[in-house]
């Protein structure tokens, strides 16, 4: 499951992050988003989708969403948990209620 997103600590973006880790195969992650017609950028420990907004995705399952825009973010996460097949989060909505700030 997938905690809510959050306000990174230097306030540049949102992140969602599994609990427990997961162990994404980037190499299967890359060519799905590169079939749907996303380009991505393989920096070997993780993935830069060219989405909107911009999102790494590391092999532990971390998701950075570039963007101080929390319904962007919700956005992006479910098209990439549908399109990964990534688990739910443990609130389906995801936008955080309080500020921006969990």
């Amino acid at each position: 499951m997938y905690r809510r997103l959050r306000l990174c600590s230097n306030s540049g973006g949102y992140e969602a992050i599994p609990d427990p880790p997961l162990r994404l195969d980037l190499v299967g992650a890359r060519h799905r988003l590169e079939q749907e017609g996303i380009a991505v950028v393989d920096a070997r420990v993780m993935l830069v989708a060219a989405m909107d907004p911009e999102v790494t995705i590391s092999r532990t399952g971390r998701l950075l969403f570039k963007t101080r825009d929390a319904a962007a973010a919700d956005r992006a996460f479910q098209r990439l948990r549908a399109l990964l097949e990534l688990p739910g989060a443990s609130d389906e909505r995801m936008i955080p209620s309080r500020g921006g700030i969990d």
